[in-house]
Protein backbone atom coordinates (compact mmCIF):
# COMPACT_ATOMS: atom_id res chain seq x y z
CA UNK A 1 0.00 0.00 0.00
CA UNK A 2 1.51 3.48 -1.34
CA UNK A 3 1.47 6.28 1.00
CA UNK A 4 -1.08 7.84 -0.74
CA UNK A 5 -3.55 4.91 -0.47
CA UNK A 6 -2.39 4.85 3.54
CA UNK A 7 -3.27 8.21 4.05
CA UNK A 8 -6.34 8.13 2.24
CA UNK A 9 -7.09 4.65 4.58
CA UNK A 10 -6.92 6.34 7.63
CA UNK A 11 -8.79 9.31 6.62
CA UNK A 12 -11.47 7.26 5.88
CA UNK A 13 -11.09 5.16 9.61
CA UNK A 14 -10.99 8.84 11.32
CA UNK A 15 -14.64 10.04 9.47
CA UNK A 16 -16.10 6.46 10.76
CA UNK A 17 -14.61 6.99 13.94
CA UNK A 18 -16.11 10.84 14.14
CA UNK A 19 -19.92 9.48 13.23
CA UNK A 20 -19.75 6.84 15.61
CA UNK A 21 -18.57 7.97 18.23
CA UNK A 22 -20.59 11.54 18.37
CA UNK A 23 -23.61 8.65 17.74
CA UNK A 24 -22.41 7.37 21.34
CA UNK A 25 -24.70 10.66 22.72
CA UNK A 26 -26.88 8.59 24.07
CA UNK A 27 -25.17 6.05 25.75
CA UNK A 28 -23.81 8.68 28.73
CA UNK A 29 -27.23 11.06 28.35
CA UNK A 30 -29.28 8.82 28.96
CA UNK A 31 -28.01 7.50 32.10
CA UNK A 32 -27.14 10.81 33.45
CA UNK A 33 -31.09 12.26 32.57
CA UNK A 34 -32.20 8.55 34.54
CA UNK A 35 -30.50 10.11 37.00
CA UNK A 36 -32.32 13.13 37.28
CA UNK A 37 -29.44 15.05 36.22
CA UNK A 38 -30.62 18.06 34.57
CA UNK A 39 -29.98 19.30 30.72
CA UNK A 40 -28.12 22.28 31.82
CA UNK A 41 -25.81 20.89 34.18
CA UNK A 42 -24.89 17.85 32.12
CA UNK A 43 -23.94 20.56 29.35
CA UNK A 44 -22.33 22.79 31.34
CA UNK A 45 -20.23 19.69 32.60
CA UNK A 46 -20.02 18.55 28.74
CA UNK A 47 -18.57 21.68 27.35
CA UNK A 48 -16.64 22.73 30.35
CA UNK A 49 -14.52 19.51 30.47
CA UNK A 50 -14.48 19.35 26.60
CA UNK A 51 -13.48 22.58 26.59
CA UNK A 52 -11.00 22.11 29.33
CA UNK A 53 -9.56 19.35 26.75
CA UNK A 54 -9.27 21.20 23.67
CA UNK A 55 -7.25 23.94 25.05
CA UNK A 56 -4.64 21.63 25.86
CA UNK A 57 -4.46 20.18 22.88
CA UNK A 58 -4.09 23.81 21.30
CA UNK A 59 -1.38 24.24 23.67
CA UNK A 60 0.63 21.03 22.79
CA UNK A 61 0.17 22.09 19.28
CA UNK A 62 0.96 25.88 19.81
CA UNK A 63 -2.12 26.95 18.34
CA UNK A 64 -3.21 30.79 19.42
CA UNK A 65 -6.43 31.37 21.13
CA UNK A 66 -6.05 34.92 19.99
CA UNK A 67 -9.02 36.26 17.89
CA UNK A 68 -10.17 39.96 16.72
CA UNK A 69 -12.28 42.12 18.73
CA UNK A 70 -14.19 42.25 15.66
CA UNK A 71 -14.64 38.80 15.65
CA UNK A 72 -15.78 38.04 19.51
CA UNK A 73 -20.10 38.62 18.57
CA UNK A 74 -19.38 35.73 15.65
CA UNK A 75 -18.03 33.58 19.02
CA UNK A 76 -21.05 34.53 21.19
CA UNK A 77 -23.52 34.04 18.08
CA UNK A 78 -21.66 30.20 16.85
CA UNK A 79 -21.64 29.31 20.38
CA UNK A 80 -25.19 29.99 20.79
CA UNK A 81 -26.30 28.49 18.09
CA UNK A 82 -24.06 25.65 18.98
CA UNK A 83 -25.52 25.60 22.55
CA UNK A 84 -28.83 25.64 20.87
CA UNK A 85 -28.22 22.50 19.22
CA UNK A 86 -27.18 20.70 22.27
CA UNK A 87 -29.69 21.59 24.01
CA UNK A 88 -32.82 20.73 21.74
CA UNK A 89 -31.45 16.84 21.14
CA UNK A 90 -31.21 16.24 24.49
CA UNK A 91 -34.52 17.62 25.54
CA UNK A 92 -35.93 15.63 22.59
CA UNK A 93 -34.27 12.57 24.43
CA UNK A 94 -36.78 13.13 27.34
CA UNK A 95 -40.12 12.76 24.86
CA UNK A 96 -38.92 10.39 21.88
CA UNK A 97 -36.03 7.17 21.63
CA UNK A 98 -32.57 8.51 20.94
CA UNK A 99 -31.87 6.83 18.27
CA UNK A 100 -35.10 8.64 16.35
CA UNK A 101 -33.90 12.31 17.83
CA UNK A 102 -30.42 11.56 16.37
CA UNK A 103 -31.69 10.54 13.27
CA UNK A 104 -33.75 13.69 12.51
CA UNK A 105 -31.12 15.97 13.94
CA UNK A 106 -28.84 14.56 11.07
CA UNK A 107 -31.35 16.04 8.63
CA UNK A 108 -29.45 19.11 9.09
CA UNK A 109 -27.99 19.09 5.84
CA UNK A 110 -31.74 19.50 4.39
CA UNK A 111 -32.20 22.43 6.73
CA UNK A 112 -28.72 23.94 5.58
CA UNK A 113 -30.18 23.88 1.61
CA UNK A 114 -33.32 25.47 2.68
CA UNK A 115 -31.89 28.50 4.22
CA UNK A 116 -29.64 28.72 1.26
CA UNK A 117 -32.49 29.40 -0.69
CA UNK A 118 -33.41 32.19 1.60
CA UNK A 119 -30.04 33.76 1.20
CA UNK A 120 -30.48 33.72 -2.85
CA UNK A 121 -28.21 30.65 -3.32
CA UNK A 122 -30.24 27.76 -5.06
CA UNK A 123 -29.71 24.30 -5.13
CA UNK A 124 -29.44 22.36 -7.81
CA UNK A 125 -32.00 18.99 -9.17
CA UNK A 126 -30.02 17.02 -7.25
CA UNK A 127 -30.77 18.55 -3.47
CA UNK A 128 -34.26 19.48 -4.26
CA UNK A 129 -34.76 15.88 -5.32
CA UNK A 130 -33.26 15.02 -1.48
CA UNK A 131 -35.30 17.27 0.70
CA UNK A 132 -38.55 15.35 -1.49
CA UNK A 133 -37.28 12.20 -0.85
CA UNK A 134 -35.83 13.10 3.00
CA UNK A 135 -39.69 14.57 3.41
CA UNK A 136 -41.65 11.27 2.40
CA UNK A 137 -38.92 9.03 5.24
CA UNK A 138 -39.93 11.74 7.38
CA UNK A 139 -43.72 11.39 7.13
CA UNK A 140 -43.27 7.54 7.56
CA UNK A 141 -40.53 7.88 9.93
CA UNK A 142 -43.54 9.47 12.14
CA UNK A 143 -46.15 7.16 11.60
CA UNK A 144 -47.38 5.41 14.31
CA UNK A 145 -47.10 2.41 14.94
CA UNK A 146 -48.27 -0.42 17.70
CA UNK A 147 -44.89 -0.60 18.86
CA UNK A 148 -44.52 2.85 19.44
CA UNK A 149 -45.98 6.66 20.69
CA UNK A 150 -44.20 9.55 18.97
CA UNK A 151 -44.62 12.79 20.98
CA UNK A 152 -44.90 15.92 18.51
CA UNK A 153 -42.79 17.90 20.92
CA UNK A 154 -39.79 15.35 21.20
CA UNK A 155 -39.88 15.53 17.08
CA UNK A 156 -40.12 19.71 16.89
CA UNK A 157 -37.03 19.27 19.58
CA UNK A 158 -34.83 17.12 17.46
CA UNK A 159 -35.99 19.17 14.32
CA UNK A 160 -35.00 22.44 15.94
CA UNK A 161 -31.29 20.97 16.80
CA UNK A 162 -30.99 20.06 13.15
CA UNK A 163 -32.21 23.31 12.16
CA UNK A 164 -29.49 24.70 14.72
CA UNK A 165 -26.80 22.90 13.48
CA UNK A 166 -27.61 24.15 10.12
CA UNK A 167 -27.20 27.87 10.92
CA UNK A 168 -23.93 26.97 12.64
CA UNK A 169 -22.83 25.85 9.65
CA UNK A 170 -23.74 28.60 7.72
CA UNK A 171 -22.71 31.20 9.81
CA UNK A 172 -19.40 29.32 9.53
CA UNK A 173 -19.11 29.21 5.78
CA UNK A 174 -20.93 33.04 4.87
CA UNK A 175 -18.90 35.06 6.97
CA UNK A 176 -15.58 35.89 5.93
CA UNK A 177 -14.56 37.91 9.03
CA UNK A 178 -13.65 34.38 10.79
CA UNK A 179 -12.38 32.70 7.70
CA UNK A 180 -8.66 33.00 9.35
CA UNK A 181 -10.28 31.23 12.75
CA UNK A 182 -8.95 27.75 13.26
CA UNK A 183 -11.60 24.92 13.61
CA UNK A 184 -9.88 24.56 16.92
CA UNK A 185 -9.69 28.03 18.22
CA UNK A 186 -14.06 28.36 16.55
CA UNK A 187 -14.72 25.46 18.69
CA UNK A 188 -12.84 26.19 22.14
CA UNK A 189 -15.08 29.35 21.96
CA UNK A 190 -18.29 27.89 21.03
CA UNK A 191 -17.79 25.50 23.88
CA UNK A 192 -16.67 28.45 26.29
CA UNK A 193 -19.80 30.59 25.03
CA UNK A 194 -22.00 27.32 25.43
CA UNK A 195 -20.82 26.65 29.17
CA UNK A 196 -21.60 29.98 30.41
CA UNK A 197 -25.07 29.79 29.27
CA UNK A 198 -25.64 26.83 30.75
CA UNK A 199 -24.32 28.08 33.73
CA UNK A 200 -26.35 30.89 33.71
CA UNK A 201 -29.61 28.74 33.01
CA UNK A 202 -28.90 26.66 35.79
CA UNK A 203 -28.21 29.08 38.50
CA UNK A 204 -31.20 31.13 37.49
CA UNK A 205 -33.22 27.78 38.31
CA UNK A 206 -31.41 27.83 42.10
CA UNK A 207 -29.52 25.49 44.25
CA UNK A 208 -25.98 24.51 43.00
CA UNK A 209 -24.47 23.62 40.12
CA UNK A 210 -23.25 20.07 41.89
CA UNK A 211 -26.77 19.40 42.80
CA UNK A 212 -27.09 15.79 41.94
CA UNK A 213 -23.55 15.42 40.89
CA UNK A 214 -22.11 12.36 43.34
CA UNK A 215 -20.89 8.80 42.58
CA UNK A 216 -18.64 7.32 39.96
CA UNK A 217 -21.63 6.52 37.94
CA UNK A 218 -22.70 10.19 37.39
CA UNK A 219 -18.91 11.29 36.64
CA UNK A 220 -18.30 8.35 34.40
CA UNK A 221 -20.73 9.14 32.12
CA UNK A 222 -20.07 12.84 32.11
CA UNK A 223 -16.61 12.40 31.77
CA UNK A 224 -17.57 10.11 28.28
CA UNK A 225 -19.53 12.47 27.42
CA UNK A 226 -17.13 14.66 26.90
CA UNK A 227 -14.44 13.06 25.68
CA UNK A 228 -16.32 10.22 23.49
CA UNK A 229 -19.38 12.41 21.15
CA UNK A 230 -17.33 15.29 21.65
CA UNK A 231 -13.60 15.95 21.77
CA UNK A 232 -13.05 12.23 19.71
CA UNK A 233 -15.66 13.23 17.41
CA UNK A 234 -14.39 16.55 16.75
CA UNK A 235 -10.73 15.40 16.78
CA UNK A 236 -11.15 12.73 14.11
CA UNK A 237 -13.54 14.82 12.27
CA UNK A 238 -10.81 17.44 11.77
CA UNK A 239 -8.39 14.48 10.89
CA UNK A 240 -10.93 12.74 8.25
CA UNK A 241 -11.85 16.67 6.79
CA UNK A 242 -8.02 17.10 5.76
CA UNK A 243 -7.39 13.76 4.56
CA UNK A 244 -9.92 13.16 2.23
CA UNK A 245 -11.80 16.07 2.48
CA UNK A 246 -14.98 17.59 3.71
CA UNK A 247 -17.51 16.19 1.85
CA UNK A 248 -16.86 12.26 1.80
CA UNK A 249 -16.38 13.05 5.54
CA UNK A 250 -19.90 14.35 5.77
CA UNK A 251 -21.19 11.23 4.22
CA UNK A 252 -19.17 9.17 6.89
CA UNK A 253 -21.86 11.16 9.17
CA UNK A 254 -24.31 8.28 8.64
CA UNK A 255 -22.92 6.63 10.78
CA UNK A 256 -23.91 8.74 13.29
CA UNK A 257 -27.81 7.92 13.83
CA UNK A 258 -27.00 4.15 12.60
CA UNK A 259 -25.43 3.97 15.82
CA UNK A 260 -27.87 6.13 17.99
CA UNK A 261 -30.18 3.65 16.65
CA UNK A 262 -28.32 0.78 17.63
CA UNK A 263 -27.43 2.19 21.18
CA UNK A 264 -30.80 2.55 21.80
CA UNK A 265 -32.22 -0.78 20.48
CA UNK A 266 -29.71 -3.19 22.07
CA UNK A 267 -29.07 -0.94 25.81
CA UNK A 268 -31.99 1.02 26.42
CA UNK A 269 -34.26 -1.58 24.83
CA UNK A 270 -36.01 0.88 22.47
CA UNK A 271 -38.75 -0.43 19.90
CA UNK A 272 -37.04 -0.71 16.47
CA UNK A 273 -40.43 -0.55 14.20
CA UNK A 274 -39.99 -1.42 10.45
CA UNK A 275 -41.00 2.37 10.52
CA UNK A 276 -38.64 3.35 12.24
CA UNK A 277 -36.09 1.42 10.29
CA UNK A 278 -37.56 1.90 6.98
CA UNK A 279 -38.01 5.76 7.78
CA UNK A 280 -34.53 6.35 8.44
CA UNK A 281 -33.08 4.45 5.94
CA UNK A 282 -34.91 6.69 3.63
CA UNK A 283 -33.59 9.72 5.09
CA UNK A 284 -29.76 8.37 5.46
CA UNK A 285 -29.95 7.44 1.24
CA UNK A 286 -31.64 10.83 0.96
CA UNK A 287 -28.83 13.12 2.60
CA UNK A 288 -25.96 11.37 1.55
CA UNK A 289 -27.10 11.07 -2.11
CA UNK A 290 -27.63 15.46 -1.84
CA UNK A 291 -24.04 15.16 -0.02
CA UNK A 292 -22.58 13.33 -2.12
CA UNK A 293 -23.99 14.15 -5.43
CA UNK A 294 -21.70 16.78 -7.27
CA UNK A 295 -23.09 20.85 -6.97
CA UNK A 296 -23.07 23.23 -9.56
CA UNK A 297 -22.48 26.15 -6.70
CA UNK A 298 -19.77 26.03 -4.28
CA UNK A 299 -21.77 27.38 -1.25
CA UNK A 300 -24.84 24.94 -1.40
CA UNK A 301 -22.20 22.38 -1.33
CA UNK A 302 -19.79 23.56 1.27
CA UNK A 303 -23.15 24.43 3.43
CA UNK A 304 -23.86 20.23 3.35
Amino acid sequence: MTAQNRNTAFGYGAGIVAGISYGTNPLFARPLLDMGITVPTMLFFRYLIAMGFMAVLMLATRETFRIRKSQIPYMILLGALFTMSSIFLFMSYEHIPSGLATTLVYLYPVFTALVMVLLKEYPDWKVWLSIVVTFIGVVILCFPSSGIRLDVTGMVLAAASALSYALYLIVINKSRKISDVSAHTMTFYSLGVGSVIFLAIRLSAGGTILEGLSGFKVWSNMAGLAIVPTMISLLTLSVSTRRIGATKTSVLGVFEPLTAILIGAVVFGEPLTPNIILGAMICICAVVFMVAAPHRHSAAASAC
